[in-house]
């Protein structure tokens, strides 16, 4: 079963608008203060590490909420300081921070605490399934009566909840013009910085890249089999409901059987809010577990990646930054188009079509792997998707970021010249 919907979630919302309340009066009663505060759904990682690390280099005072022992551990290994995010402390620390910083929402933080600070919303990806106000999934409540009516309260208070943002870098014109539809934003909010969790995909050389990158996928599922192909299979969140592209049995003997074939390795990453037994019945090291729980943060390893697999999710944008060949598997295309919709036409991104069943998905894998040509053509389209959604690739989005938080009022760190 999924382990979260928007249903179940805006009805946790709704029943905490009391805490939302209090927590808005004591904001108005603490002081804020000079202190940074970062927080990411995913621990420690995605794009506040990388305006974590700009703002402490500048000397800013900073602090990391989290909710999870596994990422206090990393905090701590990094050099960190860490407090929990649900304990009074936190409370304390996000009500008196002067900037802080969030990847996927506010729960990120304090969320009762929020208000009233330099909120910035960094978002985890350029969107291709709609997001926010966009999609009718955000308001989903509960079937019960006056269902229609608690929907209306749901938006009222998304809306005015994104109204806190004060700052959301956008990779490009065009993914600026999705971010302020979604979060009712406008233009002088959301901003054409790029985005810092993909300057991992730009910094150094090609070969450093890979080599960082494959340390990482080795340190996280084990040694490699040398000069082994690698493929990332990626599918996006189904609001709740189960993925309907887990293999079947017979499948899964193809894949093994492919993958021996080609020496390749397929990693699965599935969504760390949905649902799926991606687990082989065949017990096989040509196929490994990638998900959340195995690494945070597979940004920094998509260098180490020679083919993408995915439906919707924004990585399809991310990896023509390094001109990797991107395939799509959708079997539900029709239904999700109809149910949450895409910011154009999933035709327009998904060049030659998606396939509906693993069957296909393998033929076209088999294809890419041995015909050069056909892996050329899929690089060159995924690196010319890629240029239309991200307006810089030089290593510099954090920076840009961090520039536009000072340009917008928030002072240099006390004894900065």
């Amino acid at each position: 079963m999924a382990s979260f919907s928007f249903g179940s979630g805006n009805a946790a919302k709704l029943l905490r608008i009391p805490l939302y309340a209090a927590g808005r009066t004591g904001t108005l009663l603490v002081p804020r203060g000079r202190r940074w505060v970062f927080g990411s759904a995913v621990g420690i990682g995605d794009g506040a590490l990388a305006l974590w690390r700009v703002a402490t280099a500048e000397g800013h005072d900073a602090l990391w909420l989290v909710s999870t022992d596994r990422a206090a551990a990393d905090a701590a290994s990094a050099g960190i300081p860490t407090i929990r995010r649900d304990s009074w402390r936190g409370w304390w620390e996000t009500a008196r921070a002067e900037v802080i910083v969030v990847t996927h929402g506010q729960g990120d933080v304090n969320r009762y605490a929020v208000a009233g600070s330099f909120l910035v919303q960094l978002w985890h990806g350029i969107p291709l399934k709609r997001i926010g106000l966009d999609s009718p999934a955000t308001t989903q409540v509960p079937n019960v009566p006056g269902a229609g009516m608690l929907r209306r309260i749901v938006e009222v208070l998304y809306r005015a909840t994104a109204q806190r943002i004060r700052l959301m870098p956008a990779a490009s014109d065009r993914a600026r013009g999705r971010l302020e539809s979604a979060f009712a934003l406008g233009e002088q909010r959301v901003v054409v910085t790029g985005e810092p969790r993909v300057d991992v995909l730009s910094a150094g050389t090609a070969e450093q890249r890979r080599e960082n990158a494959s340390a990482l996928l080795e340190e996280a599922t084990g040694p490699l089999p040398p000069g082994a192909r690698t493929i990332l299979y990626a599918p996006t969140w189904r609001d709740g409901e189960d993925d309907p592209a887990v293999p079947t049995a017979h499948e899964w003997v193809r894949i093994i059987a492919m993958l021996e074939r080609r020496d390749a390795v397929l990693f699965v990453r599935s969504h760390p809010l949905g649902a799926g037994a991606y687990r082989s019945p065949l017990p096989s090291a040509r196929v490994r577990m990638l998900g959340s729980s195995v690494l945070n943060d597979v940004t920094p390893a998509l260098p180490g990646i020679d083919v993408l697999v995915t439906d919707y999710s924004s990585m399809a944008y991310d990896a023509g930054l390094l001109a990797m060949p991107v395939l799509y598997l959708a079997p539900d295309a029709e239904e999700y188009a109809h149910s949450r919709g895409f910011y154009g036409r999933l035709e327009d991104v998904a060049a030659g079509g998606a396939v509906s069943d693993w069957d296909a998905l393998l033929d076209e894998i088999d294809g890419v792997l041995t015909d050069h040509r056909a892996f050329a053509e899929k690089a060159a389209r995924s690196h010319a998707l890629s240029a239309q959604m991200h307006a810089y690739r030089d290593g510099g989005n954090t920076r840009r970021v961090y520039e536009a938080i000072r340009a917008r009022g928030i002072p240099a760190p006390r004894g900065a010249r």
